[in-house]
């Protein structure tokens, strides 16, 4: 009777063991949940002139194609005036947008109209490809909308759209705006290349013609074999 409680007792105590272990799991995967997101003052503070030109909190670049961009990003700044800044987050707070983030941050980041004047910032949240871009007054004379808003749509979301090319994405958005901020014409988004298939699924006249060609001669053929064995087997009969 002793042993039967004692392993009563056991029960109990490995039940109150997993459902306390159970209980912290819950607790911390739900704590953990809302950390992964990331808000506008978790993002380190830029200086106006200097780097970090990218930030890749997601880390969906190559280091040798960040420092390239990077490195453009900086030449630009300098030859220009004109500094362009990348940032990749993994996911936004509840309730945030794309647009409502890339508006906090560079407020964030340069408080005034003067501070916002040359400047231009591009995000990413790579978990829902969400892209947003925002510009100041300056700005707008050579990144006008139209071509802000192609940025965004075109040149970043169609390398995304096959197989996640972030590395070619952002490669490609780097040089349009670096090129349209220089003064340049703007080369437009990237050419998308379908493959669609030029063989024939029909014959023409002359495969036509042949094919019946063919199928006569074999007619004649098989009539000049048969008729005569036909002939003869009527014959000896």
């Amino acid at each position: 009777m002793k042993h039967i409680q004692q392993l009563f007792d056991r029960k109990k105590y490995l039940q109150s063991f997993i459902l306390i272990v159970s209980l912290v799991m819950i607790a911390t995967s739900a704590i953990a949940f809302p950390a992964n997101a990331t808000g506008i003052y978790q993002i380190p503070k830029v200086t106006p002139g200097a780097s970090p030109w990218v930030i890749d909190q997601s880390e969906v670049l190559s280091r040798i194609n960040e420092s390239t961009i990077s490195s453009n990003l900086e030449k630009l700044a300098k030859q220009t005036g004109n500094e362009v800044r990348i940032v990749t987050i993994r996911r936004l707070d509840y309730g945030e947008t794309p647009e409502s983030f890339t508006k906090g941050l560079f407020k964030k980041w340069f408080p005034t109209p003067e501070a916002q004047a040359n400047q231009t910032l591009l995000v990413i949240d790579t978990l829902s490809s969400g892209t947003a871009i925002q510009t100041g007054d300056k700005t707008k004379s050579l990144l006008t909308d139209d071509i802000a808003s192609s940025v965004v749509n075109e040149t970043i979301l169609a390398p995304l759209k096959q197989d996640e090319k972030y590395n070619q994405a952002f490669l490609d958005a780097s040089s349009r705006l670096i090129a349209v901020l220089s003064g340049e014409p703007d080369p437009g988004p990237p050419q998308i290349v379908t493959n669609v298939s030029t063989e024939r699924t029909f014959k023409t006249a002359e495969e036509t013609d042949t094919n019946n060609a063919t199928i006569w001669v074999v007619g004649f053929l098989i009539a000049a074999t048969i008729i005569p064995m036909a002939t003869y087997y009527l014959y000896v009969r």
